[in-house]
């Protein structure tokens, strides 16, 4: 169940996809927030530089198994602008981190690019579930993924 507190740290992570794609990267953004509601971290996707494992909820799960204690992770809250691609889904359990809230799924995130005759991802689109069984998930939230799929639309027109 998303509720406000959910809700605002979602806004904040589809800004931060918005900046980074003004940036030159695609727009993903996200916050990782501890159990009393502090933002320890927010990162965006920076695989405009040529690498592309730099997603922010990868770098979110390294920094995480770095700075905090088991029982931190396993109580903190991932935010993010799209559902965790396989990787970083794998990376979030991994590290032990708690729920995951995301704006847009993975579902939607493939049709839009088969919409806009983007490339499709060299991965499968699983879901966190697929992935992390064991992780509770909440999202997508409807009018957050409309925002979401222009900032794509927008990437897929940059080219």
């Amino acid at each position: 169940m998303i509720d406000s507190r959910d809700r605002r740290h979602l806004e904040r992570c589809v800004d931060l996809a918005e900046e980074t794609l003004s940036a030159g990267n695609e727009p993903f953004g996200s916050i990782l927030v501890s159990q009393d509601g502090e933002t320890l971290l927010e990162a965006v996707n920076e695989v405009g530089g040529g690498d592309p494992t730099r997603h922010p909820e990868f770098a979110i799960a390294r920094w995480a198994a770095e700075n905090l204690a088991p029982e931190q992770r396993a109580k903190a809250v991932v935010y993010t602008s799209g559902e965790h691609c396989p990787m970083c889904s794998a990376a979030h359990a991994w590290a032990g981190l708690g729920r995951i809230v995301y704006a847009s799924s993975a579902a939607q995130l493939t049709a839009w690019q088969g919409e806009l005759g983007a490339a499709p991802s060299p991965v499968a689109p699983l879901p966190i579930r697929d992935v992390a069984p064991g992780v509770p998930v909440d999202g997508p939230v409807d009018d957050l993924a409309t925002r979401v799929r222009d900032l794509h639309r927008r990437s897929n027109e940059r080219g």
